[in-house]
């Protein structure tokens, strides 16, 4: 079974399995803080059922994607989701991991990596989602995620990635000396409240020093998105 929803206004229509891992706000969120420009070729880690990638694609015409994954299901329904948004001519998805797919290729990769490890949940019914959210049972490391990065980013190509705030120290860790001008971007459920997620963007081979930023806001006191989450959820804004 599976159903369908729309992200961007609208402007991108998925499909994805029920119980599986369900697009959230954190694919858009990742789409707008790549800075890809029209020519680019951005690489998806993990990609799913496409959704951070088309987002990217949508957002800056000129563009191509590759995705990869190690489930098949999830890269059939990216497939055709790139179909359905018109895009199949400018994505291509490939079965595979991160831990042994190398190709420099790339002047951006985006990536969601799995949230938890398998002690930190209790295991979701369905494979598909276990391996989608767990680091641990999908047998990969924050560290073979940046490495894969590393690997396939060309010059001085971006790395984007949102994560638990949690884990910044870890990803930055990760980067190591390999990665520089590093941009932390946190993103508060609502004022007053403690981030749960964060954006981190860092370039390959670059030595500027780390920034902090504000961050950005999702939702007001009432629960609606703030107007700055709205412009870039609905309105397609980039995260500069």
């Amino acid at each position: 079974m599976s159903n369908i929803i729309h992200v961007l206004g609208k402007r991108i229509e998925l499909e994805q399995h029920e119980g599986g891992f369900q697009t959230s706000i954190d694919a858009v969120l990742l789409a707008a803080a790549c800075p890809a420009k029209s020519g680019d070729h951005i690489l998806d880690l993990g990609c799913g059922v496409g959704s951070a990638g088309l987002c990217v694609l949508r957002r800056v015409e000129g563009t191509q994607l590759t995705g990869i994954d190690i489930q098949d299901d999830v890269l059939r329904l990216a497939k055709e989701n790139a179909k359905r948004n018109d895009m199949g001519d400018r994505a291509d998805f490939i079965q595979t991991d991160v831990k042994t797919f190398e190709r420099l290729a790339f002047d951006h990769v985006i990536c969601n990596p799995p949230y938890l490890s398998a002690g930190d949940f209790n295991t979701p019914p369905s494979p598909s989602k276990a391996t989608a959210v767990s680091a641990e049972l999908g047998e990969t490391t924050l560290k073979d995620w940046v490495t894969c990065a590393f690997q396939c980013l060309k010059g001085q190509g971006s790395l984007t990635i949102i994560h638990r705030a949690d884990q910044t120290d870890a990803i930055i860790h990760a980067m190591g000396k390999r990665f520089g001008a590093v941009e932390i971007i946190p993103l508060w459920p609502k004022s007053g409240v403690d981030a749960k997620r964060v954006i981190i963007r860092a370039h390959k081979h670059r030595k500027s020093a780390a920034s902090f930023y504000a961050g950005i806001t999702i939702h007001d006191e009432e629960g609606a998105y703030t107007a700055e989450a709205e412009n870039i959820l609905r309105g397609m804004a980039a995260i500069d």
